[in-house]
């Protein structure tokens, strides 16, 4: 089982940047399938932020963060990062990176994904 590991996040004023990032450990994403990003803030659910097909290529974000997140991988390196600009207060949340078979449908929902990082802390201060 290929087992996700985040790094980065950390604390910043609104307006700036952060970069999380997603390492697989066990077996690389292109074994495996899909990366997804997702955030959860205390008392809240977990919430759908973006999602890459590692072999297609193809790439979704949802609403909230379109225009100011971008997803990217490195083959090389095995890994998947989340590059996030003007962030906002409302984007503080535990960061989690999970993996999930290919397919095309309910890539927003969390119950479908398999495998869970720990999560990174992303703090936006106003």
């Amino acid at each position: 089982q290929l087992q996700p590991v985040e790094s980065g996040g950390g604390l910043v004023q609104a307006g700036g940047s952060l970069r999380v990032s997603c390492a697989a450990s066990g077996r690389t994403f292109s074994n495996y399938g899909m990366v997804g990003w997702f955030r959860q803030a205390p008392g809240k659910e977990r919430e759908f932020v973006a999602v890459i097909w590692w072999s297609g290529g193809i790439i979704e974000y949802s609403d909230s963060v379109k225009g100011r997140f971008t997803i990217s991988k490195e083959n090389g390196k095995n890994t998947v990062s989340l590059l996030m600009n003007s962030l906002k207060p409302e984007d503080t949340a535990v960061y989690y990176c999970a993996v999930r078979h290919y397919g095309s449908q309910s890539f927003w929902s969390w119950e479908d994904y398999d495998a869970w990082g720990r999560g990174a802390q992303v703090t936006v201060s106003s």
